[in-house]
Order: C-alpha cells, then sequence, then structure tokens
C-alpha cells in the first residue's frame, strides 16, 4: 500500500504535465479516476498507438463523460463530493464555465484540493493566450541559458516545463495542500503555472547571479558548459562521455584517468588556460571508444559518465541493480520513484481505454446502482 493510499483523486483529460503529476499520485497509491472525453479528440498532445503506450496514464481507472452537456456538471460533482483531489488542466475558466470551477466544487466538498495546471496560471495577461513547454521556460529565463554559445537556444526536450516545472509542482502542490487538510484545515486551490514551475527550477542561477557569478551568454558558466570540466564530448566511436569534475579532487581523479596528469596543464580555474584544456580533454576523448573510456573511469571518483540512449539507460549496471525500470504491459518505462521505506510505491495497471474499469471505480468509491443509474442519466458513460 503506498503512502497516498485511501485517497481519492478525481482527474479530467488533459496532456503532459497534468497526467504527469496524477501519475506520481497514483505510483504513491492514490486512487485515481480519469473523467475522459467520450471520443479521443485528433488534436492533442502527441499520438501513441493504443493504451499501453500511455505511461503517464498508468494507474487510472476512466469515466467517460461529455462535459459540454448540461447535464454532465451534475454527475461529476457527484464524483467530486467523493474525492479528496481534483486535478484539471484546462484554460483558465474552462471549468468554472462547465459548472465545475473551485467555488462550485468547494461548496459541495470543503475539504477538497482543487489542483490547477496551466503554463501560464489562472492569472495575468498571458492566462488566456496558448502556448506549450518551450514558450513556458522561454519566458521564465530559464531557456536562454541552454544550448551553445552563438547560437539558438536548444529545446530540453519537454522536461524543464511540462514535467519538473509543472506535473511535478503540481504534484507537490496537491500533497502539502493533502496535509494541510489532514491538519484540520479546509479544502483550497493549487495554481500550478508551468511558467512559474520552470523559474523555481532555475533558483540557483539567480543566487550565482546575485552573487556575481553567473553570466548572461551561454557557455560562460560553470553549469552551462563554459568550463571545460562541465561538459560533453565526443569519443571515438560518436558516442559521448559526460564530466563534472568541479571539486579540485574530483578534477585530479580526471585528469589523471585521461592520462593528463603529468602533461603540464593550465590550472583548473584559469579561464585563459581553458581553451587548451578543452582542446586536450576534446583529444583525449576523440582517442578511444565510450565504453573503454567507461572502463577507465570504473571506480574513479572523477564524475564521469557515459551518455546513454533511451533504449540503453534501463540496462545499464547501476539501474538494472535498483530496479530502476521496468518492463509491463509490454512497454519499458521508469519505476516508481521516490522510494519509501515502509510504504514503497508500485506500479499501477496500464493506461485505460476510454471508461475502461470505470464501473469498477464507481463501486469501490460507494455509489450504489440508484446513485449510479442517476449519474449514467446525466452523461456518465463505463465500461467494466
Amino acid at each position: 500500500m503506498g503512502v497516498l493510499s485511501g485517497f481519492r483523486v478525481l482527474e479530467f483529460e488533459a496532456i503532459g504535465p497534468a497526467p504527469f503529476g496524477t501519475m506520481l499520485l497514483a505510483d504513491m497509491g492514490a486512487d485515481v479516476i480519469r473523467i475522459d472525453r467520450p471520443v479521443a479528440p485528433d488534436d492533442l498532445g502527441p499520438k501513441r498507438e493504443g493504451a499501453r503506450a500511455d505511461v503517464t496514464g498508468r494507474g487510472r481507472r476512466s469515466l467517460t463523460l461529455d462535459l459540454k452537456r448540461p447535464e454532465a456538471a451534475q454527475a461529476a460533482l457527484d464524483l467530486i463530493a467523493e474525492a479528496d483531489v481534483l486535478v484539471e488542466g484546462f484554460r483558465p475558466g474552462t471549468m468554472e464555465r462547465l459548472g465545475l470551477g473551485p467555488e462550485a466544487a468547494l461548496a459541495r466538498n470543503p475539504r477538497l484540493v482543487y489542483g490547477r495546471m496551466t503554463g501560464w496560471g489562472q492569472s495575468g495577461p498571458l492566462a488566456q493566450r496558448a502556448g506549450h513547454d518551450l514558450n513556458y521556460i522561454a519566458l521564465s529565463g530559464v531557456l536562454s541559458g541552454i544550448g551553445r554559445a552563438g547560437e539558438a537556444p536548444v529545446p530540453p526536450l519537454n522536461l524543464v516545463g511540462d514535467y519538473g516545472g509543472g506535473g511535478m509542482l503540481l504534484a507537490l502542490g496537491v500533497v502539502a495542500a493533502l496535509c494541510h487538510v489532514q491538519r484540520g484545515g479546509a479544502g483550497q486551490v493549487v495554481d500550478a503555472a508551468m511558467v512559474e514551475g520552470a523559474a523555481q527550477l532555475g533558483s540557483v542561477v539567480w543566487g550565482l547571479m546575485a552573487s556575481g557569478h553567473w553570466r548572461e551568454s551561454r557557455e560562460s558558466n560553470l553549469l552551462d558548459g563554459g568550463t571545460p570540466w562541465y561538459d560533453s564530448y565526443r569519443t571515438k566511436d560518436g558516442q559521448y562521455m559526460t564530466v563534472g569534475a568541479v571539486e579540485a579532487r574530483f578534477y585530479a581523479q580526471f585528469i589523471d584517468g585521461l592520462g593528463l596528469a603529468d602533461a603540464g596543464l593550465p590550472p583548473q580555474h584559469d579561464r585563459a588556460g581553458w581553451p587548451m584544456l578543452r582542446e586536450r580533454f576534446t583529444a583525449a576523448f576523440a582517442s578511444r571508444t565510450r565504453d573503454e573510456w567507461c572502463a577507465v573511469f570504473d571506480g574513479r571518483d572523477a564524475c564521469v559518465a557515459p551518455v546513454l540512449g533511451f533504449s540503453e539507460a534501463p540496462a545499464h549496471a547501476h539501474n538494472a541493480a535498483r530496479g530502476s525500470f521496468v518492463e509491463a504491459h509490454g512497454v519499458v518505462q521508469p519505476a516508481p520513484a521516490p522510494r519509501f521505506s515502509g510504504t514503497p510505491s508500485a506500479l499501477g495497471a496500464r493506461a485505460p481505454a476510454r471508461g475502461e474499469r470505470g464501473l469498477s471505480a464507481l463501486l469501490d468509491w460507494g455509489f450504489d446502482e440508484a446513485a449510479i443509474a442517476r449519474m449514467r442519466e446525466n452523461g456518465l458513460g463505463y465500461v467494466m
């Protein structure tokens, strides 16, 4: 039983960060019902082949409801009355227009934690503007520091806005609000905005700027590839090794592993010598394959690691030993994290098809036959 076992989460179908945040709650044991549209939209998010490939949708059961029907709000409110958490990722005002905004929901269930996931937040000049991860992290300032000097910023997949600054922030806010309710507090709204979450992830940079240790130009700083001992290097076979030898003792082991300990290199922190260091490191790494360098640095505290592809990472000895990845329903995917010593998380069922396992969810949430029949009259759909 996970740490959130016993908590009920009602999720309204969305893409990206909201499903990821809800996946984290489900992995930790929360009982999640997802309200899906009766028919899948054809222009929403990336395309997948079937529910099994929807990794961030794991651990739910599904009901279908056409929220555009006026009577659908009553069925949704009946579910809200039995939930501990509501998660939605619509544009601001959408749930209010459906009769399901915070005022209506908290009136029905005063202990409800109402989680809202957007890019720009619930208020502000851009609140109603469309956007995606890259737009949000651009406005946060974070994207400006990612990429090579003199080139365009590099999209860091959609990890900074959607998932780190979005879904993860949402899940944290929901759990914190649940703690407040458990201590006797009232339910409340959690306004999670990706632009603010991305900025939070960059907090260290604002500290470095304030202390004069960050320059507003890429590849000029410690963490952006500006130093030759915090970067990636191409190997003989066209693969890459990462170096993060920041501290002197790790740097010493790094240059020893490269065979450059007695090469008369410039001091580590001498900026004037960095071009020479980068040239020597580049030439050294190009002399062997990635696997050969892994063998060289095996057992050394040199802060060196290979760049693995998504298909390679699960097989790495460390990841395999910890069980960091699992194969479930024919899909290799990350295992639940973080780990709890007393109430371990577990991988839930695969993502449901629309309405799948809905009847069992209604029964588990305490609805009797009469209540289920009434909800069906209001448009709720389900299969076994």
